[in-house]
Formats: structure tokens, sequence, C-alpha cells
């Protein structure tokens, strides 16, 4: 498999599985980093966690109801805040590189999707 990269309005994720050390990449319009094997791999792991807690606080919020979740696993941070079908999305690596970035509402969907199929083929 070669290299990879899906991209969308305020988004984009990459898997380069023949890269030595950063085999992942992550960004938005006018930023990116490369990530580790095992940084994406969370990252991937934890979004997907972040959006079925969004999904399942609909029932329990009202309408104008925002809320702020966190996941985190040794190698990074993600937060989503906002409503249960429009959320921002933001992370910061806990190690090595020490980096943040984010997304708006608009963006999370396509990346998310995204997410879920990058390493399927």
């Amino acid at each position: 498999m070669d290299r990879l990269i899906k991209s969308g309005p305020g988004w984009r994720i990459g898997w380069n599985p023949n890269a030595q050390e950063y085999k992942g990449l992550v960004g938005g319009d006018n930023w990116a980093i490369e990530l580790t094997e095992a940084e994406l791999n969370d990252f991937c792991r934890l979004l997907a966690q972040l959006a079925t807690t969004m999904s399942h606080m609909a029932s329990e919020l009202m309408d104008e109801e925002k809320i702020a979740c966190e996941a985190e696993s040794d190698l990074l941070w993600m937060e989503v805040e906002g409503y249960p079908n429009a959320y921002s999305l933001r992370f910061i690596l806990n190690a090595g590189r020490r980096s943040e970035g984010n997304w708006q509402p608009a963006a999370v969907p396509g990346l998310l999707q995204a997410t879920q199929i990058l390493k399927v083929f």
C-alpha cells in the first residue's frame, strides 16, 4: 500500500505505511503534524470514543445545551466541545514534539469518517 491522504473542508489525515517513524498525519487548512503509528492509532480510537459519547449525550441534553468531553491516552489528550450534532475537536500530544491542533465543527464529521477507513485499504 502506498501513501494515502484524505482531505476535506478544514481537515486532512494521512497514512504512509512505508515511513520509518512518522506514518500518520493530521491537519487543518493551514497546519499539519506528522504522527507516529501509535499516536495515529490513539487519535482515531479516542475520536471514535468521543463521537460515540456525543451521540449518546444527544438524548440527555436540551437542544440549546452544549457539552465538553475529554479522552486521553499516554500519547495524547483530546476534547470535543459543542452540541451533540456539531462540535469542535482539539488535541494535544503529550510526549515528544508536544504540539496541538484543532478543528471547527464543520470539519469534524469528515475527519471522523476518514479515520474510520484510513487504514482499511
